[in-house]
């Protein structure tokens, strides 16, 4: 299908971004990498006035340490994420999960940014984010505000994004030293997860002394494992990672639909969670 007629603006600037989407008001859309808002534009399950283009706006697509913190900008693509070193060394989940998206023509045009603000519950990244307990900073008329990732993702495909606000940045702690491992079950190569699995962890003499875990479409958003992270400290073997992995679907409200019962979902957050952190750990 062909959508809609819209106007196009494509800004230079941040405060230009903003000023775009304030004058056209609550149906205007903003177009990062284009890899789910253009399908949707073609359905037309959208039917924007304005589509702003923050593509153009150099500021938005470094990498960077600033302190203690990783910052990652809203239109650095998820191959660029995937390739950094400087991710790999200071935040490896955040890779690890960015090398799984689509495919290789999906990644080098898709953005984090994008992701997270699509905040689909079968996205891989949102879920990374949550899980290194990030914040993502968002710009608008009063200037920008910060929000936790708990806080960011409200429902499917719903976030605390206000109509005229702008992503610009995704800030996750400095974790030198862990491992990480992105586990996801899907039914054919570059689909949407059914299920999917982030762990970070940092071993100590050989025991896993912190672990993050977080899951993929087990809910509307994503979902913080919180009882399997606790239940794996100390953990020095897999059959310790899989023993605290049968708290993973706790607090979660999975789907069912085609792809699968919420039933099944739950067994595989447990085994998908014991797969990534036993790979995370190095057993």
């Amino acid at each position: 299908m062909i959508p809609v007629a819209f106007d196009y603006v494509r800004p230079t600037s941040v405060a230009e971004a903003v000023a775009a989407l304030r004058a056209a008001g609550e149906d205007a859309k903003v177009l990062a990498g284009g890899q789910s808002l253009m399908p949707v534009l073609r359905l037309r399950l959208a039917a924007p006035s304005t589509v702003v283009d923050i593509g153009g706006i150099p500021a938005l697509r470094s990498i960077r340490l600033e302190g203690d913190e990783l910052v990652i900008g809203a239109t650095a693509t998820h191959a660029e994420v995937a390739g950094s070193s400087l991710i790999a060394s200071e935040s490896p989940l955040l890779g690890a999960v960015a090398r799984t998206v689509g495919d290789r023509q999906v990644r080098h045009r898709g953005t984090l940014g994008g992701s997270l603000a699509h905040a689909d519950p079968a996205g891989d990244l949102p879920a990374a984010v949550v899980a290194l307990d990030g914040t993502i900073v968002v710009a608008g008329p009063n200037g920008q505000r910060s929000i936790p990732a708990r806080e960011f993702f409200l429902d499917a495909f719903t976030t605390a994004l206000a109509p005229d606000e702008v992503l610009v940045e995704v800030r996750v702690p400095r974790m030198p030293g862990w491992t990480a491992r992105y586990e996801k079950f899907h039914r054919t190569a570059q689909a949407w997860a059914i299920v999917g699995a982030a762990a970070s962890v940092r071993r100590e003499n050989g025991a896993i002394a912190e672990a993050r875990v977080a899951l993929v479409n087990a809910g509307p958003t994503p979902v913080r494992a919180s009882a399997v992270e606790a239940a794996l400290v100390g953990a020095a073997d897999r059959g310790a990672v899989r023993a605290a992995a049968v708290h993973a679907a706790e607090g979660t409200s999975p789907p069912s639909d085609l792809s699968g019962s919420a039933e099944y979902r739950r067994h595989l957050a447990s085994v998908l969670t014991a797969r990534a952190v036993a790979a995370a750990a190095g057993w």
